[in-house]
């Protein structure tokens, strides 16, 4: 398995398939890549030689923002809008779907399971959630 930037890409796939697994790349940032290493479409990964993998990690050092930086950089501009408290800044800062998606139904993953909200109207099941948060409140202490 070549390592690329740190990270370790699979060895017995294609280059063009392989060089995704970095953040940042994908599958047409790779081609450009390889073409610009002037390395042949279809070569597998194990099959690179030292001189095409450094060409490759001093074109992405070079020309792109990838791994770390990247991932550094996109923080930081989520950090930037929950400062100013910009609409979406809000929207991530809530856990709420970011890109005006609707939220009345769907949108499970980014607000998590569903949360029950509200008065409970049977007095059993009133007695069961009750009993169960007094638990709760010991274990907590």
């Amino acid at each position: 398995m070549p390592r690329i930037l740190g990270v370790d890409i699979p060895g017995r796939k294609r280059i063009e398939f392989s060089l995704p697994y970095i953040y940042g790349i994908g599958p047409t940032r790779a081609l450009e890549i390889i073409k610009k290493a002037n390395i042949p479409i279809g070569t597998k990964a194990d099959d690179l030689s030292d001189e095409h993998i450094s060409k490759i990690t001093t074109i992405l050092q070079d020309d792109y923002l990838v791994e770390g930086d990247l991932r550094r950089m996109v923080a930081q501009d989520i950090r930037r809008l929950v400062a100013i408290s910009a609409y979406r800044g809000t929207r991530h800062r809530r856990g709420l779907p970011v890109r005006g998606q609707r939220t009345k139904t769907n949108a499970r993953t980014r607000k998590g399971k569903r949360q029950t909200v509200g008065a409970i109207r049977d007095k059993t099941a009133r007695k069961i959630v009750s009993s169960t948060d007094e638990s709760k409140d010991q274990k907590k202490k």
